[in-house]
């Protein structure tokens, strides 16, 4: 099993995430500052987007829903060039977003759906392949209650810790154990409260104040935060990915209308969780990296 390097050039992060476009709303900026730093990095994106909405109006057209498949291929492009990150797709398909009550059942053959143990596996080979140090993905919850965005925290977890064990998926590369697991923390409380308050300073109307009037305190996640990456630098090559996915984002929406500098002066990191670390890395911290930087090579 290997673990650790110490020489920046070798530094390597995978982000694992369920549709294209979650790559560029989860963690964007801190793979483009990584990635000016000279790390290599790697998105993994686990479906294809295929039952996705069209929800940019702008491109709510019978031609777009037709080739909604390659059209999200084509954004995964565009988003990754801009980010300069390497991409990969696992394969699977998107469950979409089941609503009504009851719930339907979710199709048959989708990604939420396949057994962990063979969900995994095309994440197994990757991080064997591409041999990160550091990996992240979402929390127990998904971020959201979408069926891919749990599986895609379930099939991470699983996938760290199986990577580094030679007697499981013996078939798919030596083995290699990352470092450090981490979640992302993107909406908490006293985040959302922070930009909110900054709007209605600037005497304009807060995107986010009906997610606020809807809040559940006792699901506060801030509590768990152990990491904050400054990349405020980077929040713009965040917003261009994000206008890459054009099915997904409306560039008019209110989400781009809070000023840039607002943004960095308010709150200019991302923030994550660390979830599993076998490296010594005092809490809290400023890097993902913090602990690997300094370890050596182990056999």
């Amino acid at each position: 099993m290997m673990v650790g390097v110490s020489e920046p050039d070798q530094l390597r992060l995978l982000a694992v995430h369920a549709h294209p476009d979650d790559e560029s709303s989860k963690g964007a900026a801190t793979m483009a500052k990584y990635v000016a730093e000279g790390v290599r990095v790697m998105v993994a994106t686990c479906t294809g987007g295929e039952r996705g909405s069209v929800l940019n109006p702008a491109m709510d057209r019978p031609e777009v829903w037709e080739r909604m498949t390659e059209l999200r291929m084509e954004e995964m492009a565009r988003a990754r060039e801009i980010l300069g990150v390497e991409q990969e797709f696992l394969g699977f398909v998107d469950s979409g977003l089941p609503e009504g009550d009851p719930l339907p059942p979710l199709p048959e053959g989708c990604f939420a759906l396949v057994p962990i143990e063979e969900a995994a596996a095309p994440l197994v080979a990757l991080i064997r392949r591409f041999k990160p140090q550091v990996v992240t993905t979402y929390d127990e919850r998904g971020g959201y209650p979408h069926p891919d965005h749990i599986k895609t925290h379930e099939i991470s977890v699983h996938a760290f810790e199986a990577a580094g064990d030679p007697d499981r998926y013996p078939d798919l590369g030596d083995p290699w154990q990352p470092s450090k697991l981490y979640y992302h923390m993107s909406f908490t409380l006293p985040r959302t409260k922070a930009l909110h308050e900054a709007v209605l300073a600037m005497g304009a109307e807060s995107p986010y104040a009906e997610m606020l009037e809807n809040w559940d305190p006792a699901k506060d996640i801030s509590h768990r935060v152990t990491t904050r990456v400054q990349c405020a630098e980077y929040f713009p090559v965040r917003d261009a990915a994000l206008i890459a996915h054009a099915t997904q984002i409306d560039p008019t929406g209110r989400w781009f209308s809070i000023p840039m500098d607002v943004q960095a002066d308010t709150w200019p990191t991302e923030d994550y969780e660390l979830a599993r670390s076998l490296v010594d890395s005092p809490l809290p911290e400023d890097d993902l990296f913090a602990g690997v930087r300094a370890s050596e090579p182990a056999a």
